[in-house]
């Protein structure tokens, strides 16, 4: 099953980024290569469940295994030690990457509480868009019962696009609502 987002870049949008960025060939008009997941379980240094919880939450709401990510350095001020699991992440690409992009856009997005659009200042200069959401409750596939605490956790959209200009255009174009900057 290819997501309609899919098939709507495929048919219309990415005609009309080319024609909007002034590109004489198809092959220049940028595209999402992947989405990835990241999220901080510092508190797992002391109760290892929440890693698995953290996991669990991550694979329902991507539909696709999340891993744990390992400390590189012991810190002895934060009882870190060697290879401890600190965090969990998942990197969605292809089908998957479009249907949760469709998924976060129609459905996670509108149930952020106070939602003005998302800022414009998470790109890093390559064309590549990171955001931060604060509760991972807004997603649907997530049972606000079973949640033990409230965590948040990092969206970054990596684009074929050369500079942050072209990267907006397509991440605008795919539906990710910016906030205006015109008044304030």
């Amino acid at each position: 099953m290819t997501a309609t987002l899919k098939t709507e870049f495929n048919e219309t949008i990415s005609a009309r980024l080319q024609e909007e960025l002034g590109l004489d060939n198809k092959m220049l008009i940028p595209k999402l290569e992947k989405i990835v997941l990241n999220q901080g379980v510092g508190a797992a240094v002391g109760d290892k469940k929440l890693i698995d919880i953290a996991i669990d939450e991550m694979t329902a709401i991507t539909g696709q295994k999340a891993i744990a990510t390992y400390s590189k350095k012991a810190i002895s001020n934060f009882k870190l030690r060697e290879n401890m699991p600190i965090g969990v992440k998942c990197t969605l690409r292809g089908a998957r990457m479009y249907e949760f992009l469709e998924r976060f856009i129609r459905i996670a997005l509108p149930r952020v509480r106070d939602f003005r659009g998302i800022s414009d200042k998470g790109f890093d200069g390559r064309g590549n868009y990171t955001m931060g959401i604060k509760e991972q409750i807004i997603f649907p596939e997530i049972n606000i019962d079973k949640v033990n605490r409230i965590t948040g956790m990092d969206i970054t959209f990596v684009t074929s696009a050369p500079n942050d200009k072209q990267a907006q255009a397509l991440l605008k174009a795919l539906g990710l609502p910016f906030k205006n900057n015109n008044n304030g």
